[in-house]
């Protein structure tokens, strides 16, 4: 395992291991092979999702401040200076226009 090109990670040197051992015997089967290779893919599309989803989050956001924030100022600066006419029109007497 340790000669096999892998994505990041450490990869640590093969421990000589008793072959009559029952651990080892169960750590060099296909199926323990096949999960941690498995694991690993996971572990590797998981951060590359990761990465983009932060990308993603950034233009999103950053398009909201330059497109929708400065609409909402202006949709607020617009009701501010309706109520303002809407004041002053009561004050001098006139009938408001709405």
């Amino acid at each position: 395992m340790a000669s096999q090109g892998r994505r990041g990670g450490v990869s640590l040197p093969d421990r000589p291991s008793n072959s009559s051992s029952v651990l080892a015997k169960i750590s060099r089967s296909s199926i323990v092979v096949r999960g941690k290779e498995a694991a690993g893919d996971a572990a590797f599309v998981a951060k590359k999702l990761l990465r983009s989803t932060g990308k993603a989050a950034w233009i999103a956001g950053t398009t909201f401040l330059v497109l929708v924030v400065p609409l909402i100022v202006e949709m607020d600066r617009e009701q501010q200076l309706n109520d303002l006419e809407l004041q002053q029109a009561s004050l001098l007497g006139t009938p408001a226009t709405k």
